[in-house]
């Protein structure tokens, strides 16, 4: 609707983790570096965590993006699985089987250790052709405490040299609180670094308002005057996501009063829509597109 209106190519507000969108605030460009760091070093486990809607799916698309070749990649996004799903799940997204032959049956009655054994096997394989691989499983605080051994033990696939397999593990921050349990003990020493994504502050909030109108493209001609861009702040406390729902609306309130510029009111109108209020919009990170 608005997206004709002011020229936009795309809607700039989409809240599908697109890694084309990820904008490096400070804490999401220290995440990045960290990421790549620790897989290029093989670093074994790494653990991120932020609040709901601060980015993290989006940082791991843009994460997977930029590997090369030598990198086969494994991408969880349910983690409601047990032990033997998840193992199917690495093993096709690692293209040891393909979905047809799981959905044929392929791996039907295969047990845990066999399927290990089939991992085990293909991240030998890659030693002699100088790749690695990398797992990285999403919203991770939910996943059940024996799927959570079950990746310890994979985490102990390895040669004398060096980590067979690269783990990253991604939640909110009740991730953390479950790697302290005491049955995972043994897990939560194995992890070489953790990171907690923040929101964005005042200055990154507009910066990142500004950037993802650019990145829409085509002959857009709109803004959000500077009173807008903070009161869209106050609003979302930098929450990325409450962030793209607020001005996803504006949007559509600018266009509805046909103006270019848009002012605090056209903001404060989407915002009563969404139910968001000043100045304690952080504990309404909850809020989901209509």
């Amino acid at each position: 609707m608005y997206e004709d209106y002011y020229g936009f190519a795309e809607k700039p507000f989409s809240l599908t983790p697109d890694p084309k969108y990820l904008f490096k605030s400070t804490s999401h460009a220290n995440a990045f570096e960290l990421l790549q760091y620790a897989i290029r070093r093989r670093e074994g486990f790494v653990v991120v965590t932020g609040d709901i809607g601060t980015g993290k799916t989006t940082l791991c698309r843009a994460i997977l993006e930029q590997l090369d070749a030598r990198t086969f990649t494994a991408l969880v996004l349910n983690p409601f699985l047990s032990e033997e799903d998840l193992l199917r799940i690495i093993l096709q997204d690692f293209g040891v089987v393909s979905r047809d032959e799981i959905k044929r049956g392929r791996l039907a009655g295969v047990s845990k250790q066999e399927l290990i054994e089939t991992l085990n096997e293909f991240l030998l394989s890659l030693q002699p052709l100088g790749a690695s691989a990398l797992l990285i499983i999403d919203e991770a605080q939910n996943l059940p405490l024996q799927v959570l051994e079950q990746i310890r033990i994979l985490s102990n696939l390895e040669t004398d040299k060096e980590k067979l397999l690269q783990i990253v593990l991604v939640g909110q921050p009740n991730l953390r609180d479950a790697l302290r349990r005491a049955e995972l003990r043994q897990l939560d020493q194995r992890v070489s670094i953790r990171y907690e994504l923040k929101p964005l502050t005042a200055e990154e909030s507009g910066a990142y308002i500004m950037h993802r109108l650019a990145i829409a493209g085509g002959s857009a001609a709109v803004s959000f005057a500077p009173r807008a861009l903070a009161r869209v702040h106050g609003y979302t406390g930098g929450i990325p996501r409450l962030i793209n729902l607020l001005c996803d609306r504006a949007l559509l309130a600018g266009y509805s009063a046909r103006t270019n510029r848009l002012q605090p009111e056209h903001v404060a109108h989407a915002a009563g829509s969404l139910d968001l209020s000043l100045p304690r919009a952080r504990t309404l990170a909850w809020v989901r597109a209509p």
